[in-house]
């Protein structure tokens, strides 16, 4: 059998951006046509003229907090309960309905792979036929599903473990010798740990693809010294798989059915490849169709194919949080705000708010990159400061590269002993 799921995985960058964004027309239509969320939003557009990169930039983005806030606006008001952004209602076409802590209400569709998970699965090792041992969740959220259906679209038979009951899934993992496991990196872990406290051996266990938590190296490695080949992948509740590893282990390969954007956290401007920024995804599908997807994660995008022969674009994987609204001096500070300062002067290349100082002492300090600052500027910023967050700030002028590559516009590095 190949070592790729499908030709899609091999074919040129070119090919693969052409057949994307001579998709994305038709796909920002059909959410204008069957989502009244994107008909009110992208009322102001063509669609058929989102046809490049620098077009679907100037979209807006669509943040979970927003499209929670919308869902639940809509609720109120006895409306859509997915606040507009499904194109299905309940019935044949809608076969489940899930939540996520908010709550924001996700549909699932009848497509085959709806959440676009076996090619994750694949990758770590899965094959038609096997057994899969599945622990995540089957209720209220979405993750033992995306995992099942991803499972039964690559030909293979899932025994539904769920959450909790140690014991009960060491031994069931005697009995039936499946293939491997996948769930949350923790969960294993654990599982693992209660065999070789049960003295049960669990031969046929020699792969996993887990998700849902950070799975650090050490991790990995502790995994691998106990004869699970582990792998992990980047999904969400709301468009399903983003990025998934392979055999590698150098980032994370961007999913085949996914348009992703890296942005200045707060914004929607695409950053410089390589720097931190928000992982935006648009992903083509028709009953749920998000445009602009802000998922408040952050990542970067790496150089270069990966060494499986996979040549989508690579990301880092999950380097943390990209809201990082904070409380200032009793205030409210977005990174919004940092953005909407920075663009009042075009000599500003990146910027970045840092916050020290102990509790209910803080300091503001407003540092930024400049290649040749002005006299005055130091000035003009700290009054930009004052005019957009009603607090003061001292201001740091800095040359290109001297802030970290890090994600963050908002920094608290406060000490709260």
């Amino acid at each position: 059998m190949s070592d790729h799921y499908d030709a899609l995985e091999h074919r040129s960058a070119q090919a693969r951006e052409a057949a994307l964004l001579a998709a994305l027309p038709a796909h920002i239509a059909h959410a204008m046509a069957q989502a009244p969320a994107f008909a009110r939003s992208l009322a102001y557009i063509d669609a058929t003229a989102i046809t490049t990169r620098q077009a679907l930039a100037g979209l807006p983005v669509i943040r979970k907090h927003a499209l929670m806030e919308q869902q639940k606006a809509a609720r109120a008001a006895g409306g859509n309960v997915f606040g507009g952004f499904s194109s299905l209602g309940f019935g044949a076409s809608m076969p489940r309905v899930f939540a996520s802590p908010g709550t924001i209400y996700e549909p699932e569709g009848t497509g085959a792979d709806y959440w676009r998970m076996a090619r994750a699965m694949f990758a770590a090792g899965f094959r038609p036929g096997h057994l899969i041992h599945n622990c995540f969740s089957y209720h209220f959220t979405p993750a033992g599903s995306m995992m099942e259906t991803g499972a039964h679209a690559l030909g293979c038979t899932v025994f539904a473990g769920g959450t909790g009951q140690t014991e009960q899934q060491v031994s069931a993992m005697a009995e039936l010798q499946p293939a491997g496991y996948i769930g949350t990196p923790s969960f294993l872990k654990i599982i693992l740990e209660k065999a070789l406290e049960l003295g049960v051996r669990l031969p046929s266990l020699r792969r996993a693809l887990v998700s849902g938590e950070a799975f650090a190296p050490s991790l990995r490695d502790w995994m691998t010294a106990h004869g699970v080949d582990a792998y992990q992948c980047y999904a969400t509740a709301d468009v399903g798989l983003i990025a998934y590893e392979t055999a590698a282990r150098e980032g994370l390969v961007l999913d085949e059915g996914v348009i992703l954007e890296i942005v200045r956290p707060g914004t929607g401007d695409p950053v410089a490849a390589g720097e931190v920024g928000e992982v935006v995804v648009t992903t083509l599908n028709p009953a749920y169709p998000l445009v602009r997807f802000g998922t408040g994660d952050l990542s970067a995008v790496l150089p270069g194919p990966c060494a499986t022969g996979r040549s989508n674009v690579r990301i880092k994987g999950w380097m943390g949080r990209a809201d990082q609204t904070t409380k200032i001096r009793g205030m409210f500070v977005h990174p919004e705000q940092v953005d909407q300062i920075a663009k009042r002067f075009p000599e500003v290349l990146r910027a970045r708010l840092v916050v020290t100082g102990a509790m209910a002492q803080d300091v503001m300090t407003f540092k930024v990159e400049s290649a040749a600052a002005p006299a005055g500027l130091a000035d003009r910023l700290a009054d930009a400061v004052r005019d957009v967050t009603k607090l003061r700030a001292a201001v740091e002028l800095g040359v290109p590269g001297s802030l970290p590559n890090d994600g963050k516009v908002i920094e608290d590095a406060r000490s709260y002993q």
